[in-house]
This record gives structure tokens, C-alpha cells and sequence, in this order.
């Protein structure tokens, strides 16, 4: 869309371009450096995007360290704002579950960290620098056994009478029904914070079980029908104080990913677990949300430790693929790698590299994958075939998977490499990645005449588009993809009708 031109001055050169207003809107970047000659020496790429608020592409990541000793929040920002991070969960930060908001400076959480209201206020500062949202960690039902011990009627009950419990006793599960003295009083304690900081919203956890229980007074509470009331509780006390403030639930396991979804939550966030185990399991779980929550974009929380590169690259091109967003990257050079965060794995260099490109890959090309699509891998997936290579079946392993998204005027087709693979499971270690794919003879039933085909890739260096040249035939197109590592995106443009 433009391209402009400064002499090196003592290795350094600046440049200036102002984007149109378009927001939502995704860009590449690429930068050529030049000898006095014209030729290129140097070349490397990264992308932006303009959006109207971060809910529209969040690109969600994670905090879990509070230490008042911690003294790097402007380069925390800027390894998240490299990799496009434009929210994060502050895991972990609160004094206790029922008190958020600590009664002193230093303080000490229920397992014994050392943390710092002033150090978490540092971070906050830091992100709003970088135009990245703030949310605070907490739990719609936890509780210490101190506080149950004082608040006994608040709990929720076993049939025989016994409260929950989490943890082997850690916590207390409390009930959260609207209009119940737990559910008020932690509506209060989302006003305290909201109040007392400046985070940008509430991030509210569960823990996928119980997932029914009774009252004080014996009466039965179904959570799959309290947590959506609850949830639209507690994004008023947002709206009232945040303008663009965000509230944002996690469905446990995916559940009750029916209730919660259309609930007024600004995403569809689901942390996953068996028995959802394949590769695609996350692209089921994925559409299904976006259809449930009615277009509301979608965050998975997938952990997997970043020694196993080849589960996270085949795992994001499943969730970026399918037009959804994977919550793993925050914390300098990190990886979620368990669901208490400050469990992270630490990537070395390559994994960096590799991620970093991911990034910007979905970033540049949001508009054909995400922002502005919709899913129709259903309707459209055996539209495509690959001579030689199997592209139908339900199972991650020996096959390209094709997932679709559609847009104005486009289709967006992911091929995902499953082939070789030891197994399809996300969770289970893989020693060996895909077996790469060369030269694949692509044919594509299509129903309007097709202006363009073009195709990129986040596997390599070079994540500029790259035009196909396509034959039409019969009711057809067909084309070859000269390569398929992990992932390989085709976007067939349709003419004007």
C-alpha cells in the first residue's frame, strides 16, 4: 500500500508513514536496506495493525511474576508489543481470593509469594504505554478456608451437606448465584479494584468443577445457569466504570461454553482439556464458539511446554487458522507450559524466531483470517483436494487438514500438515514434526469466477504473498502449492458480482 525511502545516516535511518483510518486493518512491514549501489544487503519484516480496540484482534497474553524486586516493566512491553501481545491476565496478583486488593505494600499471597501492589501498578502503566489492556485475575467462586470459616452459610454445599473444596483444601468453593451474599460481595470486591487501579477489566476463572451443588438452605444451584447471570452482573460493574471495558469468563474444558458464550462477555475463552485431545478437537471447539457466542472472537488456553515446538506450531496454525486467538506468549522469552502460569516454560532462541514470525504472519493477514470471517471449513473443506494426499476424515494424523474461513468476495483455505505425524494429539509429545510436502497439485471446486489466487506461509523467512497461477476448468480451479511444511495459507479472491 506504500513504500518510502531514507538515506542510512551513521547506521540509521528514519521513516515515516501514516496508515489510513481503516481500523479493522492488518499490514505487513518489510524493510530493504541497500548499498550505495542498490543492492540489497539486508531485508527483514515484521506487521501492525489498526484497530478500534483491542477486543476486535486480542491477542491475549499473560503475567505471572509481582515481586517487588521486579524492575523490568518497559522491557516486558516491549518483548510483548514484538510479538503483538495487546492484552494480558495479571495471573496471581491478588491478595487473597475474596480480597483483591492488598491491605499493605509489600504483601503475601495464600502460597507464600512475596508480591507488590506497586510492582503490578508499574506493569499496568507499562502496557497502557504500549497500548496494551490490563486484566486482573480472578475466581468467580474460590475462597480461603479463613474466610468460609467466617461466612459458613456463604458455601456451596455437597448433597450431604459438606462444602467444596479446591485443592485439597487450599480453597473453599463459594456460591455465586446472583443476589446471594458471596456473589455481592465479590461484585464489591470487582468495584474495589476497578476503583483502586487501573486495569482495564475483569478476567474471571473457574475451576470446571463442581459443576452443581446446593445451598445453605439445601436448594439446588446449577452453575451452567448462574455463571451466565453472574458474568452479566459483573460486566455491568465494568461498563460503569471502564469505557471499553472488557469482561472476559473461562470456559473450563469448554463448559458451559452453551451458557456462557452469548452471555455479555466480550470473548468466547475456553481452556482446554481432554477429552478433547486431537489436533482438531481445537477446531471444532473453536467454530463451535464462534457460533454460540455469536461472532465474539475466541481465545484458547492450550498449554503446551515450548520444547515441543512441534505440537505449538501445528496447534497455533489449527487456532490462528480458524480465525481464533491462543493465549500463550507475556512473560520475556516464556510459554505457557501449565495452567498455574508461573509454571512457564522459558523458549530458546529458534522458538522465539519461530513464534515471532508466526506472529506477525497473523497479524499481516487478520482480515483473512480472523476480523471480517466466518467459519465454513463445514460447508467448503471438500471443496479442495490434493492429488496423492488425503485430505478428508475426522483424526489428526496422515492427512492435510483444510480449514476455511470466509470473507467479503474470499475464501481463506489453511492447509495443515498432519503427515508422518507418530499421533494427532496436542497434549502428548511430538518427536518428529510433519513430513514437508512439495509441489502439490491443488484442485478446488469454486461456483463464481475467481479473480486471484495467492497463498503465504509463517513457516519461512519470507512471509510476503505469492501469486498463483491457476487454471480454470469445468466448474474448477487448479493450481500447485510449491510447498507445505505446517502451514500454508491460500486465499482465492472471488470477481466482483
Amino acid at each position: 500500500v506504500a513504500q518510502i525511502e531514507a538515506p542510512l545516516q551513521d547506521g540509521r535511518a528514519s521513516l515515516r508513514w501514516d496508515p489510513p483510518a481503516d481500523a479493522p486493518r492488518g499490514y505487513g512491514l518489510q524493510v530493504r536496506v541497500l548499498d550505495a549501489a542498490g543492492n540489497e544487503i539486508a531485508v527483514a519484516s515484521t506487521a501492525f495493525d489498526v484497530l478500534d480496540h483491542w477486543l476486535q484482534a486480542p491477542r491475549y497474553g499473560f503475567l505471572s511474576e509481582f515481586g517487588p524486586e521486579r524492575d523490568n516493566a518497559e522491557a516486558t512491553m516491549a518483548w510483548a508489543a514484538r510479538y503483538h501481545i495487546n492484552g494480558l491476565q495479571f495471573y496471581d496478583w491478588q491478595y487473597r481470593h475474596e480480597q483483591l486488593v492488598p491491605p499493605e505494600d509489600p504483601y503475601t499471597d495464600p502460597l507464600g509469594r512475596r508480591l507488590s501492589l506497586e510492582t503490578v501498578t508499574r506493569l499496568i502503566d507499562a502496557a497502557h504505554a504500549r497500548n496494551i489492556a490490563a486484566m486482573p485475575y480472578t475466581a468467580i467462586y474460590g475462597a480461603t478456608p479463613a474466610f468460609y470459616e467466617q461466612h459458613p452459610d456463604w458455601a456451596l454445599f455437597q448433597a450431604d451437606g459438606v462444602p467444596f473444596d479446591f485443592g485439597d483444601g487450599f480453597l473453599k468453593i463459594m456460591n455465586p448465584t446472583p443476589g446471594s451474599p458471596w456473589a455481592d460481595h465479590l461484585l464489591d470486591q470487582f468495584a474495589q479494584v476497578l476503583d483502586q487501579t487501573a486495569f482495564d477489566g475483569i478476567h474471571l476463572d473457574q475451576y470446571g468443577a463442581p459443576k452443581t451443588g446446593r445451598d445453605n438452605a439445601g436448594e439446588p444451584v446449577d452453575l451452567a445457569e448462574v455463571f451466565p447471570a453472574f458474568i452479566d452482573q459483573a460486566a455491568r460493574v465494568v461498563r460503569e466504570r471502564r469505557e471499553g471495558g472488557a469482561m472476559i469468563f473461562n470456559a473450563v474444558g469448554n463448559w458451559p461454553v452453551e451458557t456462557v458464550a452469548p452471555s455479555d462477555q466480550d470473548v468466547v475463552y475456553i481452556e482446554v482439556w481432554p477429552p478433547y485431545r486431537d489436533f482438531l478437537d481445537l477446531h471444532a471447539i473453536i467454530a463451535q464458539a464462534q457460533t454460540l457466542g455469536g461472532g465474539k472472537p475466541v481465545i484458547i488456553a492450550a498449554y503446551i511446554h515450548p520444547n515441543n515446538a512441534h505440537n505449538v506450531r501445528l496447534a497455533n496454525a489449527v487456532i490462528f487458522g480458524s480465525g481464533a486467538y491462543h493465549l500463550e506468549l507475556g512473560e520475556p522469552g516464556a510459554m505457557l507450559a501449565d495452567p498455574y502460569f508461573p509454571k512457564f516454560g522459558e523458549m530458546n532462541d529458534d522458538m522465539q524466531r519461530v513464534m515471532q514470525r508466526i506472529y506477525d504472519f497473523v497479524v499481516r493477514y487478520e482480515e483473512v483470517l480472523g476480523i471480517g470471517t466466518q467459519a465454513a471449513t463445514e460447508a467448503r473443506a471438500g471443496a479442495l483436494a490434493i492429488e496423492g494426499v488425503k485430505t478428508d476424515g475426522t483424526l489428526s494424523k496422515n492427512r492435510v487438514a483444510v480449514i476455511v474461513r470466509e470473507g467479503d468476495e474470499r475464501e481463506t483455505f489453511s492447509l495443515v500438515n498432519f503427515m508422518g505425524l507418530a499421533h494427532g494429539k496436542w497434549l502428548e509429545t511430538l518427536f518428529q514434526g510433519p513430513e514437508p510436502l512439495r509441489d502439490l497439485a491443488v484442485t478446488l471446486a469454486v461456483e463464481r469466477p475467481v479473480e486471484r489466487v495467492w497463498l503465504a506461509s509463517p513457516d519461512g523467512d519470507d512471509l510476503s504473498p505469492q501469486t498463483v497461477t491457476f487454471e480454470v476448468n469445468d466448474g474448477a480451479i487448479r493450481f500447485t502449492v510449491p510447498s507445505l511444511d505446517y502451514w500454508t495459507m491460500i486465499v482465492v479472491e472471488y470477481a466482483h458480482e
